[in-house]
């Protein structure tokens, strides 16, 4: 390869660079002069049709003008009130003086002609006629048809000719303004003619057409009035080959395209306010573009000039440009490419080939570095989830790995975990865990978009990530986090075929809950226990939304002993008592320590006394303190005794006394209110707040009436609708799915087959057949 071959490819290259713009420049140009000449035009022409409106208008209103005085004058309205006839000689004089007041050179006015129908006579310029006897009387006395009282008409001419000129009309057509008479009457039996002849237009225009324009007027039925060939007068504007919808003509100005034997024209058109006639003139577009052509050949002319020195231009900056490149070869390969290295194109794969080699090592060591940056980032991470970082030390490595400017942005952060349900009829074996967690990494990495997560890792067979978001919003929060949840589950399914199980944390706000986070999703995943595989649970739903306490404190057994005494079942009561007081008193811990769950007890007891509408005299008639009898209690069995005697027991009694049939009417209300509410997020708590009671209270009575929970006469309510649904509608899966408060379909149909044994499309789909 010769050293001036990159030399030739500049200059080639300066040529085009140089070359191209101006050719496009000059196009563009070329196309704006020509379209601006178009518009000028077209300008143009809409002031030339203006212009000859204003021309003919102006005669028109001067003849309606004087035509009005001569048939509103008391010599009209006594000729028409009083018989006349042709021996009224002084009166047809004075009229005849009359009406050639309204005929002038200017007007151009060609006759005036009079009608009486109810006496029977026509005057005309050439004299008086009995009208019945007149040839054209007809067709002048279908001119009472016309819809308005005075209308611009054209008619044919041989109507108006007089005897001694009959069949001898210069022009065919004649406009007329014909005006009913009286004018002041609604009872018409008169009319009056102007006319005036369509040759006369070409006079009042004052125009003479370019070569190849053609000018017409038409009237409001589109009928020729005037047109650059005498001989298309009278016909109708359909007949011409330039229109061939008259519906072109709705605005009240426009212009538009027409080809007449290959040929293009432009027309342009204008409308009259005054009696709606159109002005039209149509020229062709060859003849317009002359002056384009002409701007054409200028523009290709000055292109080639300046195409001629930016060539010089590009040579001479080629040139210039070369020379470091010149100077570059020299100092790497004497100033030519080696032997070897013949198969590179150019001086640059030479120059490029030879800094690669001396960045090559820089590069391995990157890659390297990289690698096990990766690796101490993921070692990091685990160290983060298992809560065995300091904050001081967790801010310090967020930003040497780069992370603590995306994460200052976050607001909002939660953890997810996941886990494989299980590998049982699948083409894996437990030897393949580590490459599909590292496969499901790979796909979450695709899914979830960088800035808004932390590199996924995987603790002792669980895939953990860590997700934020800048928008503080906890709505859109928890909305994108099942989005991305469901996503990554179906695309683990459609690409692995297996089935996997997601626990969402809580959201938090701080980095160093991370590993509380973990813990949490953790702890949502053993919900699987009663859900089943291929789930996706929050720890939103398993906690009454709060963070995970580390006191292994019995909730659950307080709950349901609490229950117990409200139902006043005192065998249940005491065994729960002491279950209770086991799973306390099995943990090593401070004396102190165990004051705490049973201080949460007693305080337990005392809120749902107080709730329930138990005064603490009917518990403690004598006074005195119960706390204080409680905090000098040491042993463990004499605790357990004094819950019993002093507190559980008496207020078991009190219950005993107080239950009636008021339970009967609160489980209608429930049940009433699951009918009703049954496809909104409806609770025990919700309908506890309604009916103003405690909700464990509720809890208790509603299972002691029904046999069976609140949770569970709801779920079988919703099961009973999705099969109404599924047989009587065309709902979609989804659609009920939804509706019943599921949180994704997946989950519906997931009970409804462990309820029904079948999934619900099947259940539709055997309910059809057995319907045929």
């Amino acid at each position: 390869m010769q050293r001036t071959s990159y030399l030739t490819r500049l200059i080639l290259f300066g040529c085009i660079l140089c070359t191209v713009p101006v050719i496009f420049f000059g196009i563009l140009s070329y196309l704006q002069s020509s379209n601006e000449i178009q518009k000028q035009v077209n300008r143009g022409q809409i002031q030339l049709l203006t212009q000859m409106n204003s021309n003919v208008e102006q005669i028109l209103r001067t003849i309606n003008h004087a035509f009005d005085q001569l048939v509103n004058s008391p010599l009209m309205a006594k000729v028409l009130s009083e018989p006349f006839t042709s021996y009224d000689f002084m009166l047809y004089k004075d009229l005849r003086k009359e009406i050639s007041n309204t005929q002038s050179f200017y007007t151009k006015v060609d006759d005036v002609v009079i009608v009486n129908l109810k006496q029977d006579w026509m005057i005309k310029n050439s004299g008086f006629y009995t009208f019945s006897n007149y040839i054209h009387r007809f067709q002048i006395a279908n001119q009472m048809l016309l819809p308005n009282t005075i209308s611009w008409v054209m008619n044919p001419s041989v109507w108006f000719y007089s005897e001694e000129k009959a069949n001898a009309a210069a022009c065919p057509y004649t406009i007329s303004l014909v005006k009913k008479l009286p004018d002041q009457s609604l009872d018409k039996y008169g009319l009056a003619f102007t006319n005036l002849t369509t040759c006369s237009l070409a006079e009042l225009l004052n125009y003479t057409p370019r070569e190849s324009e053609t000018v017409m007027i038409l009237d409001d039925q589109e009928r020729i009035l005037f047109h650059s060939d005498p001989s298309m007068i009278g016909k109708y504007a359909i007949n011409t080959e330039f229109i061939r919808d008259p519906s072109i003509f709705t605005q009240a100005s426009g212009q538009f395209q027409t080809e007449v034997n290959d040929q293009l024209y432009t027309a342009t058109y204008l409308r009259s306010s005054y009696n709606n006639w159109i002005y039209l003139s149509i020229i062709s577009i060859d003849s317009l573009t002359q002056d384009s052509k002409k701007i054409g050949r200028y523009t290709i002319f000055v292109c080639l000039i300046i195409v001629a020195v930016f060539l010089l231009i590009a040579w001479l900056g080629s040139r210039k440009m070369y020379n470091p490149i010149e100077r570059l070869m020299k100092e790497i390969g004497g100033g030519k490419v080696p032997s070897g290295e013949k198969r590179l194109s150019n001086e640059f794969d030479f120059i490029s080939a030879q800094v690669q080699t001396l960045f090559q090592s820089k590069s391995q060591l990157e890659t390297e570095m990289h690698r096990h940056l990766q690796q101490a980032l993921t070692y990091f991470l685990i160290k983060v989830f298992q809560g065995k970082v300091r904050r001081d030390e967790m801010m310090e490595r967020m930003e040497l790995f780069g992370l603590s400017g995306m994460l200052s942005e976050w607001r909002m952060h939660s953890v997810i975990t996941l886990q494989i349900d299980t590998l049982d009829n699948t083409r894996y074996g437990k030897e393949d865990m580590e490459l599909l967690l590292f496969a499901i990494n790979n796909i979450i990495e695709e899914i979830i978009p960088s800035d808004v997560r932390l590199p996924p890792v995987f603790i002792e067979q669980t895939q953990v990530t860590l997700i934020g978001s800048r928008d503080p919003s906890p709505d859109a929060f928890k909305s994108y986090m099942y989005t991305v949840t469901e996503t990554i589950q179906q695309t683990v399914q459609r690409v692995l075929g297996l089935e996997i199980s997601i626990g969402i944390s809580l959201p938090f706000d701080d980095l160093k809950q991370a590993s509380v986070a973990y813990r949490e999703g953790l702890e949502a995943l053993k919900q699987r226990i009663h859900l089943g595989g291929r789930v996706i649970i929050s720890y939103a739903n398993i906690n009454e939304g709060k963070h995970q306490l580390h006191l292994d404190y019995p909730f659950l057994t307080e709950s349901e002993l609490l229950d117990a005494i409200l139902l006043a079942d005192e065998d249940n009561a005491q065994r729960l008592l002491s279950q209770f007081m086991k799973i306390i008193f099995k943990h090593e811990m401070a004396p102190q320590e165990y004051q705490i769950p049973m201080v949460r007890l007693f305080t337990s007891l005392m809120v749902a006394m107080q709730e329930s509408g138990v005064t603490l005299n009917q518990l403690l008639p004598k006074g005195g303190s119960l706390y204080e009898e409680l905090n000098k209690l040491q042993m463990s069995r004499e605790i357990e005794e004094w819950f019993w005697t002093r507190v559980i027991s008496p207020l078991i009694g009190i219950y005993k006394d107080r239950q009636n049939s008021q339970y009967q009417s609160i489980s209608e209300k429930i049940i009433d209110m699951i009918h009703k509410q049954y496809d909104t997020d409806l609770t025990i708590e919700q309908c506890a707040s309604q009916l103003h009671y405690n909700a464990n209270y509720l809890s208790g009575i509603f299972r002691k009436e029904t046999s069976t929970t609140f949770s569970d006469y709801l779920s079988a309510y919703r099961f009973a609708m999705a099969k109404k649904w599924l047989t009587e509608t065309d709902m979609t899966i989804k659609d009920i799915a939804e509706k019943l408060q599921y949180m994704n379909s997946q989950n519906f149909i997931r009970s409804f087959r462990k309820q029904e044994g079948v999934t619900p499309g099947q259940y539709r789909e055997s309910f059809r057949k057995r319907g045929q």
